[in-house]
């Protein structure tokens, strides 16, 4: 029975081997990623296969020194994001300063509602400029006055 055992383990760790080596065959040593259309077309073709294994066909995997292959996931989606054109990271035009404008006010305490300086750059407005305030159920549409409508579109 022991001899039987030890039989199982050598044809296990034989095929083990060849799997490797089978492995090490096919996979690159410096793979070269594909980025934007190519991977969108390549991931089209891969819908079926799991995460890891589209992963490492698109070329987002490295071979460490002892031959294993490690598949960069991180990498993949990022490279993924990018090609369907979403930024990853926000604009930086920023200067650190200041606060980001939430499209929000709120009412104060002497019933006030004041537009920030923010929005009214946004829209080039100037000191001096006025607007027809039209109320309408749970809303408040502000009209500029003297200006075409052509213009404020």
């Amino acid at each position: 029975m022991i001899n039987n055992d030890l039989n199982n383990l050598v044809i296990i760790e034989r095929k083990s081997k060849d799997i490797d080596k089978i492995m090490a065959d096919t996979v690159e040593t410096n793979p070269t990623p594909l980025t934007g259309k190519a991977l969108l077309q390549e991931l089209k073709q891969l819908s079926d296969k799991p995460r890891r294994e589209t992963a490492k066909k698109c070329g987002y995997y490295s071979v460490t020194k002892d031959g294993q292959v490690r598949v960069n996931l991180t990498d993949f989606y990022d490279a993924v994001l990018a090609a369907k054109g979403v930024p990853l990271q926000p604009g930086s035009t920023k200067d650190g300063r200041g606060r980001e404008p939430t499209f929000r006010v709120s009412v104060h305490k002497n019933g006030q509602i004041v537009i920030g300086s923010t929005y009214t750059e946004q829209m080039g407005l100037k000191p001096g400029d006025e607007f027809e305030i039209k109320l309408g159920y749970k809303h408040i549409h502000l009209k500029q006055v003297g200006v075409d409508d052509e213009e404020v579109a």
